[in-house]
């Protein structure tokens, strides 16, 4: 793969990652009663919902700026860390497929992203 298909195919998997973030935090931070039912169901106390979503904005703030490779990094592993314990969360309370699949999506694209990052966005 060429630097510059490299480069493109990075920027959508990170900017379809970026939406999903952003607006699963949006939802998350608006506590809609699904979410907070949701949470409630996975033994989260509904006060954990502001947390994800402020985390959520502002490593996708992290991975979209231009600068700042040691923050991308960690935005990049809370993303990890969020969306393979919510997996996982899922999972254990023995949700359906259709509960844990968006959280596996985001996974995927987190590591993806983290993957194919250009040079410039990597730790020396």
């Amino acid at each position: 793969m060429s630097e510059k298909t490299k480069k493109i195919v990075y920027y959508f998997f990170t900017l379809w990652l970026s939406l999903g973030m952003v607006s699963t935090a949006i939802v998350q931070l608006m506590k809609l009663p699904e979410e907070v039912q949701k949470i409630s169901e996975l033994g989260y106390p509904t006060y954990f919902l502001t947390l994800l979503g402020v985390w959520k904005l502002l490593g996708v703030v992290a991975v979209l700026a231009p600068k700042s490779p040691l923050l991308k990094e960690w935005a990049y592993a809370g993303f990890f860390f969020a969306m393979s314990g919510a997996a996982y969360s899922h999972i254990v309370c023995g949700h359906p497929m259709t509960e844990i699949f968006p959280s596996l999506l985001l996974l995927a694209l987190t590591i993806t992203s983290w993957y194919l990052r250009p040079k410039e966005r990597k730790l020396s």
